[in-house]
């Protein structure tokens, strides 16, 4: 989860919305890259997810089967603000729980 948040993060720097509207290879990326964190998220276990609540699992699974079976109805504007406005602060909550 950590690294395809990472990957992501990293696939907008120096980017606009605006280029996410007209790249493809990037629009591509950026719902790869969030399928892989919801896919992982949903392979971890009930137990973690319940020490670990701060950590929207929920959502996160959720937007991964929204891109795997919404594929043709994807509002990049939501592609772009969860990049931009939740993978920050997942990236963070991992790192922790990484270094504990």
């Amino acid at each position: 989860m950590l690294d395809a948040a990472h990957e992501a993060v990293s696939f907008i720097q120096d980017k606009t919305l605006r280029t996410l509207h007209s790249d493809r290879k990037l629009t591509l990326a950026l719902i790869k890259s969030i399928e892989i964190i919801g896919e992982a998220a949903s392979k971890v276990t009930e137990e973690t997810r319940n020490d670990l609540p701060h950590i929207p699992w929920s959502s996160i699974i959720n937007m991964r089967n929204r891109l795997i079976h919404a594929y043709f109805d994807i509002n990049l504007d939501i592609l772009w603000k969860t990049v931009i406005e939740d993978l920050p602060p997942l990236i963070h909550d991992l790192e922790e729980v990484v270094g504990e």
